[in-house]
């Protein structure tokens, strides 16, 4: 039996981990995130162009996260992937910079 593309076991051609340079942040999300799906979804219709999709999928995650109640904002878990995702723009604008 052939591991799932994208794992550990069968990369995706596309995987990212070979290339990424050694001070390159990177945020990973895991197919047990209930949301993983949906949010990869959403990437790729954002990357395509396809706003229409891109708005509907963005509805269907809002709506499977209604019910839950919020990360507390003192969450470390939360406060440390905002810090990657300002890690991340600031990578990008170094490298520009250059």
């Amino acid at each position: 039996m052939t591991a799932p593309v994208g794992s550990k076991a069968n990369p995706s051609k596309f995987d990212c981990y070979p290339d990424l340079a050694e001070d390159e942040p990177y945020f990973v999300i895991r197919a047990d995130d209930p949301l993983s799906n949906a949010l990869v979804e959403l990437h790729a219709y954002i990357g395509a162009g396809q706003s229409g999709a891109a708005h509907n999928k963005l509805a269907e995650i809002m709506a499977l996260t209604a019910d839950r109640p919020p990360r507390p904002s003192g969450s470390p878990k939360y406060r440390e992937t905002f810090a990657i995702s300002s890690s991340m723009e600031q990578w990008r604008d170094s490298r520009s910079a250059r």
